[in-house]
Protein backbone atom coordinates (compact mmCIF):
# COMPACT_ATOMS: atom_id res chain seq x y z
CA UNK A 1 0.00 0.00 0.00
CA UNK A 2 2.99 2.39 0.52
CA UNK A 3 4.44 1.95 -2.57
CA UNK A 4 1.66 2.64 -4.40
CA UNK A 5 0.62 5.76 -2.63
CA UNK A 6 4.36 6.66 -3.28
CA UNK A 7 3.80 6.16 -7.16
CA UNK A 8 0.69 7.70 -6.91
CA UNK A 9 2.08 11.05 -5.71
CA UNK A 10 4.01 13.38 -8.10
CA UNK A 11 8.07 12.42 -7.57
CA UNK A 12 10.57 14.41 -6.20
CA UNK A 13 13.11 15.43 -8.21
CA UNK A 14 15.60 12.76 -6.72
CA UNK A 15 13.18 10.42 -6.98
CA UNK A 16 12.75 11.51 -10.88
CA UNK A 17 16.29 11.34 -11.36
CA UNK A 18 16.92 7.89 -9.88
CA UNK A 19 14.04 6.86 -12.00
CA UNK A 20 15.34 7.91 -15.42
CA UNK A 21 18.58 6.79 -14.43
CA UNK A 22 17.05 3.16 -14.25
CA UNK A 23 14.62 3.76 -16.73
CA UNK A 24 17.69 4.53 -19.44
CA UNK A 25 19.03 1.67 -18.13
CA UNK A 26 16.96 -1.14 -18.50
CA UNK A 27 13.90 0.26 -19.96
CA UNK A 28 10.33 1.28 -18.05
CA UNK A 29 9.83 -1.05 -15.65
CA UNK A 30 7.25 -2.00 -13.17
CA UNK A 31 7.93 0.70 -10.60
CA UNK A 32 8.04 3.79 -13.42
CA UNK A 33 5.58 2.60 -15.53
CA UNK A 34 2.51 4.79 -13.58
CA UNK A 35 4.87 7.94 -14.18
CA UNK A 36 4.20 7.99 -17.87
CA UNK A 37 0.85 9.50 -17.47
CA UNK A 38 2.83 12.67 -16.22
CA UNK A 39 6.83 12.93 -17.07
CA UNK A 40 7.27 13.19 -20.54
CA UNK A 41 10.83 11.47 -20.43
CA UNK A 42 9.70 8.60 -19.10
CA UNK A 43 6.90 8.41 -21.64
CA UNK A 44 9.23 8.60 -24.78
CA UNK A 45 11.02 5.92 -22.65
CA UNK A 46 8.32 3.56 -22.84
CA UNK A 47 7.00 4.84 -25.93
CA UNK A 48 10.29 3.90 -27.66
CA UNK A 49 10.74 0.75 -25.65
CA UNK A 50 7.32 -0.65 -26.91
CA UNK A 51 6.08 0.98 -29.94
CA UNK A 52 8.02 -1.58 -32.72
CA UNK A 53 6.15 -4.51 -31.20
CA UNK A 54 2.85 -2.42 -31.08
CA UNK A 55 3.04 -2.00 -34.35
CA UNK A 56 3.57 -5.10 -35.60
CA UNK A 57 0.92 -6.43 -33.44
CA UNK A 58 -1.81 -3.98 -34.86
CA UNK A 59 -0.52 -4.39 -38.46
CA UNK A 60 -0.77 -7.72 -38.37
CA UNK A 61 -4.32 -7.35 -37.19
CA UNK A 62 -5.63 -4.25 -39.40
CA UNK A 63 -5.34 -3.90 -43.36
CA UNK A 64 -4.87 -0.41 -43.89
CA UNK A 65 -1.10 1.59 -42.67
CA UNK A 66 -3.19 4.57 -41.99
CA UNK A 67 -5.49 3.11 -39.52
CA UNK A 68 -2.71 0.69 -38.40
CA UNK A 69 -1.21 4.07 -37.60
CA UNK A 70 -3.94 5.65 -36.06
CA UNK A 71 -4.94 2.30 -33.35
CA UNK A 72 -1.08 2.45 -32.63
CA UNK A 73 -1.53 5.97 -31.36
CA UNK A 74 -4.68 5.30 -29.44
CA UNK A 75 -3.28 1.90 -27.88
CA UNK A 76 -0.65 4.69 -26.05
CA UNK A 77 -3.16 7.26 -25.48
CA UNK A 78 -4.94 4.47 -23.72
CA UNK A 79 -1.79 3.62 -21.91
CA UNK A 80 -1.54 6.78 -20.62
CA UNK A 81 -4.72 7.41 -18.83
CA UNK A 82 -4.61 3.99 -17.56
CA UNK A 83 -1.00 3.93 -15.92
CA UNK A 84 -2.57 4.94 -12.92
CA UNK A 85 -4.69 1.99 -12.46
CA UNK A 86 -1.37 -0.45 -13.30
CA UNK A 87 -0.66 -2.75 -11.01
CA UNK A 88 2.55 -4.81 -10.61
CA UNK A 89 1.23 -8.10 -9.41
CA UNK A 90 -1.35 -8.54 -12.72
CA UNK A 91 1.56 -8.77 -14.50
CA UNK A 92 4.77 -6.92 -16.70
CA UNK A 93 4.34 -3.40 -18.33
CA UNK A 94 4.42 -5.06 -21.54
CA UNK A 95 1.94 -7.95 -20.73
CA UNK A 96 -0.33 -4.84 -19.62
CA UNK A 97 -0.03 -2.49 -22.59
CA UNK A 98 -0.94 -5.65 -25.48
CA UNK A 99 -3.71 -6.19 -22.96
CA UNK A 100 -4.42 -2.50 -23.82
CA UNK A 101 -3.80 -3.26 -27.29
CA UNK A 102 -6.18 -6.13 -27.31
CA UNK A 103 -8.55 -4.05 -26.06
CA UNK A 104 -8.05 -1.46 -28.58
CA UNK A 105 -8.34 -3.38 -31.66
CA UNK A 106 -11.16 -6.03 -30.03
CA UNK A 107 -13.47 -2.48 -29.90
CA UNK A 108 -12.46 -1.52 -33.62
CA UNK A 109 -13.27 -5.08 -34.77
CA UNK A 110 -16.47 -4.46 -33.69
CA UNK A 111 -17.08 -1.30 -35.73
CA UNK A 112 -16.26 -2.96 -38.83
CA UNK A 113 -18.47 -6.13 -40.57
CA UNK A 114 -15.83 -8.72 -41.44
CA UNK A 115 -17.12 -9.68 -44.66
CA UNK A 116 -16.79 -5.25 -45.72
CA UNK A 117 -12.82 -6.17 -44.94
CA UNK A 118 -12.66 -9.15 -46.89
CA UNK A 119 -14.01 -8.03 -49.57
CA UNK A 120 -11.80 -4.24 -49.44
CA UNK A 121 -8.69 -6.73 -49.24
CA UNK A 122 -9.32 -9.07 -51.74
CA UNK A 123 -11.28 -6.90 -54.32
CA UNK A 124 -8.41 -6.05 -56.44
CA UNK A 125 -8.72 -9.05 -58.24
CA UNK A 126 -11.56 -8.29 -60.29
CA UNK A 127 -9.45 -5.70 -62.22
CA UNK A 128 -6.97 -8.16 -63.21
CA UNK A 129 -7.03 -9.68 -66.60
CA UNK A 130 -6.12 -12.89 -67.57
CA UNK A 131 -3.03 -12.01 -68.27
CA UNK A 132 -2.20 -10.33 -65.11
CA UNK A 133 -3.96 -12.97 -63.62
CA UNK A 134 -1.05 -15.41 -65.01
CA UNK A 135 1.59 -13.45 -63.99
CA UNK A 136 0.84 -13.47 -60.21
CA UNK A 137 -0.28 -17.14 -60.40
CA UNK A 138 2.93 -17.89 -58.65
CA UNK A 139 2.83 -15.57 -55.89
CA UNK A 140 -0.75 -16.87 -55.21
CA UNK A 141 0.33 -20.44 -54.96
CA UNK A 142 3.03 -19.41 -52.39
CA UNK A 143 0.33 -17.50 -50.35
CA UNK A 144 -2.17 -20.14 -50.38
CA UNK A 145 -0.54 -21.88 -47.15
CA UNK A 146 -0.06 -18.70 -45.37
CA UNK A 147 -3.93 -18.38 -46.05
CA UNK A 148 -4.53 -21.44 -44.91
CA UNK A 149 -2.84 -20.97 -41.60
CA UNK A 150 -5.32 -17.02 -41.42
CA UNK A 151 -8.73 -18.85 -42.31
CA UNK A 152 -7.66 -21.96 -39.88
CA UNK A 153 -6.86 -19.41 -37.12
CA UNK A 154 -10.09 -17.74 -37.72
CA UNK A 155 -12.42 -21.12 -37.27
CA UNK A 156 -11.09 -20.77 -33.46
CA UNK A 157 -12.50 -19.66 -30.77
CA UNK A 158 -11.69 -16.38 -29.59
CA UNK A 159 -10.55 -17.21 -26.46
CA UNK A 160 -7.89 -19.48 -27.58
CA UNK A 161 -7.01 -17.76 -30.97
CA UNK A 162 -5.96 -14.10 -28.38
CA UNK A 163 -3.35 -16.93 -26.72
CA UNK A 164 -2.26 -18.34 -30.05
CA UNK A 165 -1.48 -15.05 -31.26
CA UNK A 166 0.08 -13.46 -28.50
CA UNK A 167 3.02 -16.07 -27.83
CA UNK A 168 3.12 -17.14 -31.84
CA UNK A 169 2.99 -14.35 -33.29
CA UNK A 170 3.51 -11.22 -30.98
CA UNK A 171 6.60 -13.45 -29.12
CA UNK A 172 4.90 -13.10 -25.79
CA UNK A 173 6.18 -15.39 -23.08
CA UNK A 174 3.01 -17.68 -21.98
CA UNK A 175 3.07 -16.02 -19.11
CA UNK A 176 2.75 -12.46 -20.73
CA UNK A 177 0.10 -14.03 -22.51
CA UNK A 178 -1.62 -14.71 -20.24
CA UNK A 179 -1.76 -11.28 -18.38
CA UNK A 180 -2.50 -9.71 -21.74
CA UNK A 181 -5.74 -11.38 -21.79
CA UNK A 182 -6.48 -11.59 -18.31
CA UNK A 183 -6.62 -15.19 -17.30
CA UNK A 184 -4.32 -17.59 -15.19
CA UNK A 185 -0.81 -18.83 -16.51
CA UNK A 186 -2.44 -22.44 -16.28
CA UNK A 187 -5.85 -21.32 -18.33
CA UNK A 188 -3.24 -20.01 -21.00
CA UNK A 189 -1.49 -23.02 -21.30
CA UNK A 190 -4.33 -24.82 -22.09
CA UNK A 191 -5.74 -22.67 -24.33
CA UNK A 192 -2.61 -22.85 -26.49
CA UNK A 193 -2.29 -26.06 -26.38
CA UNK A 194 -5.97 -26.84 -28.01
CA UNK A 195 -5.48 -24.00 -30.23
CA UNK A 196 -2.25 -25.30 -31.62
CA UNK A 197 -3.86 -29.05 -31.66
CA UNK A 198 -7.20 -27.41 -33.59
CA UNK A 199 -4.99 -25.22 -36.20
CA UNK A 200 -2.60 -28.50 -37.04
CA UNK A 201 -5.75 -30.78 -37.67
CA UNK A 202 -6.85 -27.80 -40.12
CA UNK A 203 -3.88 -27.63 -41.82
CA UNK A 204 -3.70 -30.91 -42.18
CA UNK A 205 -7.53 -31.73 -43.51
CA UNK A 206 -6.71 -29.01 -45.65
CA UNK A 207 -3.48 -30.50 -46.86
CA UNK A 208 -5.16 -33.65 -48.21
CA UNK A 209 -8.27 -32.21 -50.20
CA UNK A 210 -7.56 -32.58 -54.04
CA UNK A 211 -7.58 -29.37 -55.97
CA UNK A 212 -10.02 -28.61 -58.34
CA UNK A 213 -8.38 -29.36 -61.53
CA UNK A 214 -6.86 -33.15 -60.18
CA UNK A 215 -7.83 -35.64 -61.94
CA UNK A 216 -10.03 -33.40 -64.42
CA UNK A 217 -7.26 -33.36 -67.74
CA UNK A 218 -7.43 -36.14 -70.09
Amino acid sequence: METELALSSPPSLLSRRLALIRVREGGVGPEQLRWIATDPEIFEAFYRQHVEGIQGFVARRVGEPEHAADLTAEIFVAAIGAAHRYRPARGTPKAWLYGIARTVVAADRRQLARQQTREERFGAGAMLDENDAAEIEARIEAAATLRQLYEAMDRLPETERAILELVAIDELSLTEAAAAAGVRPVTARVRLHRARRKLRAELEAASTEPTIDQGSQP
